[in-house]
């Protein structure tokens, strides 16, 4: 970074990865300086051929490849084996997502690994974790949503509906990466490397748990709300005048007075013991709802924003993607490519100044990887 050090400056990650899970991870790797090395068949990442959207490149390789080398390798090939093992004598993390027991087949178990490297990291990430009668199925970002039950929760009533984005991919990838530094800085005080195994379902199974405790301890399960909170009123979407959805959150009483008294100009129901708190408002949800639109129905988005500033209520409107692409807070950043250069969105910490990265042809670093380690 222009001579700046990076908090992993001189780690080296071999990846033998796809899809988006062990990228993710990988690219937040490189992202602080680390050394990443993207193993890919002769084909490439299949992740390569989902769109090519993004100036000539797939929209998901795009995001999670920046910063890498990319070698080209068949791990059931004896030379090409050979050339691996002389990597991960080197290397400080080692990141799969293959079928479950498909590395370990290859002989690059990770407990054998540690065994043969004691410095290395392990990372394995797999859909259901490496046993119970799920360990053996595949288990694509949907599918996961669907077993995890995060799309009985999502959406408005009716037919069930994916999340717009690869929710236990992302999750699943970033907490990998910060898995990854937990043992870097456990490795810097023990000189060992310790093992890491991640599993779709566990990552999501965890982000649920919120709606699980309501179940297990309340018999009360989420339902689909759509925009609404299940548990807090008024939380959720309204409709302006001129055909605007603001979504507003009622968090404390003091909101719930101000939200009365300067945006709905309702003063006359701030003592109402029908609204006095959030229990007595979830139990009359619809007419609670129906006075919050009454009041957005009367004015537009420039007309309503305002109050709801200076009413210190917390809102936000909702956007297609062409409002994210044009929005005022949106950061971004260049990546090149072989077919081009490429804008992002930046790095989420606003501090991390990246230069441009660049998005690796399939095996465009194979020869000088071959020759460093050969």
């Amino acid at each position: 970074m222009n001579g700046v050090a990076k908090p992993l400056d001189g780690v080296l990650v071999v990846a033998l990865e796809q899809a988006v899970a062990a990228p993710l991870a990988t690219c937040r790797l490189a992202d602080a300086g680390a050394r990443v090395i993207k193993l890919e068949r002769a084909e490439g990442d299949f992740a390569r051929g989902y769109d090519d959207v993004a100036n000539g490149q797939s929209a998901y390789f795009a995001w999670l490849n920046r910063g890498k080398e990319s070698l080209a390798i068949d791990i059931k090939a004896e030379e090409d084996l050979a050339l691996l093992e002389r990597i991960l004598e080197r290397a400080d993390v080692f990141i799969q997502n293959l079928a479950v027991g498909a590395a370990a087949r290859s002989g690059l178990g990770s407990d054998s690994l540690r065994q043969r490297y004691p410095q290395l990291i392990t990372c394995d990430i797999s859909g259901y974790g490496e046993t119970g009668p799920y360990a053996d199925m595949k288990a694509y970002d949907l599918l996961v949503q669907a077993e995890s039950a995060l799309v009985s929760i999502s959406g408005p009533p009716g037919d069930y509906g994916r999340c717009g984005v690869s929710i236990c991919d992302i999750s699943t990838g970033l907490s990998a990466a910060l898995a990854i530094n937990e043992a870097l800085m456990l490795r810097s005080k023990t000189g060992r490397g310790s093992a890491i195994r991640l599993s779709l379902f566990d990552v999501m199974a965890e982000m649920m748990a919120v709606p699980l405790l309501h179940h297990d301890y309340a018999d009360n399960a989420p339902e689909r709300v759509g925009l609404a909170h299940p548990s807090i009123t008024p939380y959720g979407g309204f409709i302006t005048k001129d055909g605007v959805t603001l979504v507003i959150s009622i968090q404390n009483e003091r909101e719930w007075r101000s939200l009365l008294e300067n945006v709905m100009h309702r003063a006359d129901l701030i003592d109402d013991p029908r609204y006095a708190n959030n229990r007595e408002r979830m139990a009359r949800r619809d007419e609670v709802d129906a006075l919050v639109q009454s009041a957005f129905s009367a004015l537009d988005r420039v007309e309503i924003e305002p109050l709801l500033r200076d009413a210190r209520i917390a809102y936000g409107a909702v956007n297609d993607m062409a409002g994210l692409s044009s929005h005022p807070q949106l950061r971004r950043q260049t990546v090149s490519s072989p077919t081009g250069a490429i804008d992002v969105p930046a790095h989420p910490d606003a501090e991390r100044k990246l230069p441009e990265a660049h998005i690796p042809a399939i095996d465009a670093d194979g020869a000088a990887i071959r020759d460093e380690f050969s």
